[in-house]
């Protein structure tokens, strides 16, 4: 996606070989046209499948699938790191560990938004060792429902969670796939 890609050279720093800052667009302040299209994308790329379910992770996954929601007319759905007051019992949990922040947390889907009659695509910002993947995989594995595929708005390729995912003939869609980020400079497959 051309568009994403130039965001990612012109407006992303490159803290180390392996991280990547894009909170002017994606992570902190979110660019909506940018988003609109993004979703348009994965619209595009799924286009072949029946969604019922739009499945992520908060909070950076959220303002992507909810453009890709709105462009396919399905609910989104995300897990939440932290319990609530009222996220309380009759939840699918998994554990997840974060690359980039170094910390697992318990993610939860409250099972009333989940159902086996469901066919559910996973949406996340990044896509690095797999770990988010995972958890949400879990997530849609034990409420029965159809795993469809997944969307990633940027893949570190360099790293292992890719391929591990399509090794295991899960779908995976990128729309911005890292083949490096050696000297500061991003460079695309």
């Amino acid at each position: 996606m051309k568009l994403l890609k130039e965001k990612i050279v012109n407006e992303g720093k490159v803290l180390s070989d392996t991280v990547l800052k894009v909170d002017s667009f994606l992570n902190h302040q979110i660019d909506p046209l940018l988003m609109k299209e993004i979703g348009e994308e994965f619209a595009n790329r799924f286009s072949d499948q029946v969604i019922t379910k739009i499945l992520t992770i908060e909070s950076s996954g959220i303002a992507p699938a909810t453009m890709l929601g709105l462009t396919i007319g399905a609910p989104v759905v995300f897990a939440r790191k932290r319990k609530s007051l009222t996220l309380s019992g009759n939840l699918f949990s998994a554990t997840v560990h974060s690359f980039t922040k170094n910390e697992t947390n318990e993610i939860s889907v409250s099972k009333d938004f989940l159902t086996p009659e469901d066919n559910v695509l996973i949406i996340d910002d990044f896509l690095a060792n797999g770990e988010a993947v995972k958890g949400l995989l879990d997530i849609v594995e034990q409420s029965g429902a159809q795993m469809i595929g997944v969307g990633i708005v940027i893949e570190k390729g360099f790293q292992k969670g890719g391929a591990a995912l399509r090794e295991q003939g899960i779908r995976v869609e990128s729309l911005a796939n890292i083949k490096s980020m050696s000297n500061g400079n991003v460079e695309f497959y």
